[in-house]
């Protein structure tokens, strides 16, 4: 049985970077991510017999604008509902706001299932332009 935690406490963010590590994501630290995570307005961790199955979290306003950050799900845990189940809880926290997503290549197809469409006018301005652009993130 999946379990939501919409908090940080007690995460261990050793694991949330091992994840994203594992998922191909972008990863740093244990401490960033900590701080990362506690700095977003929505965080979501799911867990399965207290296994960390997934996580995802939003930056917003509250008000018009939010985005979405972060969203990974263990290889095990994929295609259980896992995914749709931490964006579901996002959204339900964001009434009312327009949102961007930021996903990996790859991804979109899983997206657009739930409703999210491509931008034609999304521009980026990454700390390390050439590996974004080698991994496909940018033209």
């Amino acid at each position: 049985m999946l379990e939501l935690q919409e908090d940080c406490a007690g995460v261990d963010w050793r694991e949330v970077a091992a994840t994203l590590e594992r998922v191909g994501m972008a990863h740093y630290a244990p401490e960033v991510h900590r701080r990362a995570f506690e700095a977003s307005h929505t965080t979501v961790f799911v867990y399965e017999a207290g296994r960390l199955a997934g996580f995802g979290r939003a930056l917003s306003d509250g008000a018009y604008q939010a985005a979405i950050y972060d969203v990974a799900v263990q290889p095990e845990f994929q295609g259980r509902g896992v995914g749709r189940r931490i964006i579901d809880a996002i959204m339900a926290r964001l009434p009312g706001c327009n949102v961007i997503l930021y996903a990996s290549p790859g991804k979109e197809g899983f997206y657009g299932k739930l409703g999210f469409r491509r931008m034609k006018t999304g521009m980026a301005l990454f700390v390390k332009a050439g590996a974004m652009a080698a991994k496909g993130f940018t033209e």
